[in-house]
């Protein structure tokens, strides 16, 4: 058996390699011990990506279940993970999602979804770790039912979302589907509502054409050079590869970041829809975030970073949003999980609701914060885990970086420090699976950043 770990997003590996039948097995019936112990009822649902053997494991999984009493719900077609995660709380059950998010083509991965359907906590994730390779008694016959989730999840999205107002766009809507499990469903939702739409590499591809299945620049450059020679105003918007995070090109062919969506959002969410609540962002996320909170009296809870702590501080507090910098968002009266189609269709929504192009919505967070964040992160590879330890003490250490002080220390996660132009932070997180630093920069110019950079590494090498 292979090392097998869950992650925030549960477990992840090589396809034909660690993920085999024999770890599918054993990972699933580690998922079945813990229903039975926590959950009165053996019902489970489960959905898979359009990776490489998603579908073959999915039903492996299923007939596992079965056999062990399980009544299965397993999904007729490929389905993206929010649609399923809302399938989950919907129906008051648990899921498995076959899925790599994200990753390149050649991993597949198993994600549990509780009930409540956002990711599984550390409590939940160490109980499944424990469960492994330990016995599962069958005690009745179960049986595995096809099921379409998109339905419920349809009929959900239409009472969050005024399609009504989306028909009146002047702008053209462009849709990648980047060869993604959001593929008939992002598009099938607005054209059923009767809007129209322009699409592109709308079919099944497990090498995703040779990228990867990330919505971001380097991977939606066909989607920019079509928004660029459009003679129309066109906006365009995706999906990654089982659709619960973004990426948005505006009118110019400029991709727009995961910080300046939920900035926009959050402000036409509160002053428009007049929805009330706290904002949810991780410590990575950007200033201008805080500025546009500040603006709308807007409290910020901030965690660590992860979709796992966004989650579970949105069932707490029930925000009007929480979002991460990554590209993942979800809004209040919907799911503790991030989800790129309702932030796609949200984007849409803002723009016609308030009759701006999303290059003048941006012009708008960017004015009313009265700043514009460049934001930028270097990976460093370094030789231990020692070594990322005393990285860690240095910059906790630092009183000074070029030629700022600082102001403030979060220990959140990692270490941030504050500096006192009161525009620029630096935040230094340890990866958790290899010696590996992630040091995040903002800043609110080019000069400034250059010069940050190169403090930071020079003094924490």
């Amino acid at each position: 058996m292979a090392n097998i770990k869950f992650g925030t997003d549960g477990w992840r590996a090589i396809v034909g390699k660690d993920f085999n039948e024999e770890n599918v097995e054993t990972v699933t019936k580690a998922i079945a011990k813990y229903i039975i112990e926590n959950f009165k009822e053996k019902k489970i649902l489960i959905g898979y990506d359009p990776r490489n053997k998603a579908d073959d494991f999915a039903n492996q999984s299923a007939n596992i279940l079965k056999d062990l009493g399980f009544e299965v719900l397993l999904s007729k077609k490929i389905v993206p993970t929010p649609v399923l995660a809302y399938g989950a709380k919907n129906l008051d059950t648990c899921a498995i999602m076959f899925t790599a998010s994200h990753n390149p083509p050649e991993y597949l991965g198993m994600k549990f979804i509780p009930n409540y359907a956002g990711p599984a906590t550390k409590e939940i994730t160490d109980a499944l770790t424990k469960n492994l390779n330990t016995n599962v008694e069958k005690t009745s016959d179960g049986k595995i039912v096809l099921y379409d989730f998109l339905p419920e999840y349809q009929k959900h999205i239409e009472k969050l979302i005024d399609f009504e107002k989306i028909k009146t766009l002047n702008s053209k809507i462009l849709y990648n589907g980047l060869y993604s499990a959001s593929i008939g469903y992002f598009d099938k939702i607005l054209q059923d509502n009767g809007i129209k739409i322009e699409t592109m590499n709308m079919f099944r591809d497990v090498n995703f054409a040779g990228g990867m299945p990330d919505p971001k620049p380097e991977y939606l450059k066909d989607l920019i050079e079509k928004i660029k020679q459009s003679k129309e105003t066109t906006i365009g918007v995706s999906n990654d590869g089982d659709g619960d995070r973004f990426g948005i090109i505006n009118e110019n062919g400029e991709f727009v970041t995961a910080n300046e969506i939920i900035s926009i959002l959050l402000l036409y969410l509160k002053e428009n829809k007049k929805m009330e609540g706290p904002l949810v962002k991780t410590v990575a996320g950007s200033l201008l975030l805080n500025k546009i909170a500040e603006k709308t009296n807007t409290e910020v809870i901030e965690t660590a970073v992860g979709f796992k702590h966004v989650g579970e501080a949105m069932r707490k507090f029930n925000p009007i949003i929480g979002g991460e910098e990554s590209g993942g968002l979800s809004i209040q009266n919907h799911i503790p999980e991030k989800d790129g189609i309702i932030a796609d269709l949200l984007v849409l929504e803002a723009m016609a609701v308030k009759e701006k192009t999303l290059v003048e919505l941006q012009k708008e967070v960017e004015t009313l914060a009265n700043a514009k964040y460049l934001n930028e992160r270097i990976d460093l590879k370094l030789e231990s885990q020692e070594q990322v330890k005393t990285a860690l003490e240095k910059m906790n250490s630092f009183e000074k970086i070029a030629e700022f002080k600082v102001i403030k220390k979060d220990a959140k996660d990692g270490i941030k420090i504050y500096l006192d132009d009161e525009q620029s932070w630096i935040l230094v997180r340890a990866s958790g699976t290899e010696p590996l630093l992630r040091i995040y920069f903002e800043t609110d110019k080019a000069e400034k950043m250059t010069l940050l950079q190169k403090d930071v590494l020079n003094l924490i090498k």
